[in-house]
């Protein structure tokens, strides 16, 4: 049976076939699957310098196949960013685990992702709420505390965050 045959009768959805690798970063690139499997071994572009492509979108997950299992081309994959590598003959008993394996762990990736987003944000929202304590400080020769206390104050009577605060304050 055919991987496409297995993925199908497994109750998985194929969203496209590359005969290349050049096609399947365009079809990865344009229909953003969960998971792409594909060979190593593939006329103009092989599969791990795919992967390397792919894992730029960030949206997708690869698992490789191959006929081979050099170490040589197994360190390549994980250097691409890989998150299977199955040796063929490949049966639906050891692709499908692979598969529900892979997909837990590109949502794992794409939470951790979002929770640096946030952190990031956070980071830029707390340097922007000191610079305007700053000015506080500097304009009333005033504590830090006091002009934090003064800020929280401020934040509350005019129901903002303290982020939009400093930012009004900034601007004076």
């Amino acid at each position: 049976m055919d991987i496409k045959e297995m993925l199908i009768q497994a109750g998985y959805e194929v969203i496209g076939e590359g005969k290349n690798g050049e096609e399947a970063v365009d079809l990865v690139y344009q229909r953003k699957p969960d998971i792409v499997i594909m060979d190593i071994k593939m006329p103009r572009m092989d599969g791990i310098k795919a992967t390397r492509i792919i894992r730029n979108f960030k949206h997708s997950a690869v698992i490789l196949l191959t006929a081979y299992s050099q170490r040589e081309l197994v360190n390549d994959a994980k250097e691409a960013g890989v998150i299977g590598y199955l040796v063929k003959p490949v049966s639906e008993e050891d692709l499908i685990p692979a598969i529900e394996i892979a997909k837990r762990q590109q949502e794992q990736f794409r939470l951790l992702e979002r929770d640096i987003q946030l952190l990031k944000k956070s980071i830029a929202e707390r340097k922007i709420i000191e610079k305007a304590k700053g000015k506080l400080m500097k304009q009333f020769s005033c504590s830090e505390e006091r002009a934090y206390e003064w800020m929280r104050k401020k934040s509350m009577e005019h129901r903002i965050s303290m982020f939009k605060l400093a930012e009004k304050i900034l601007e004076k």
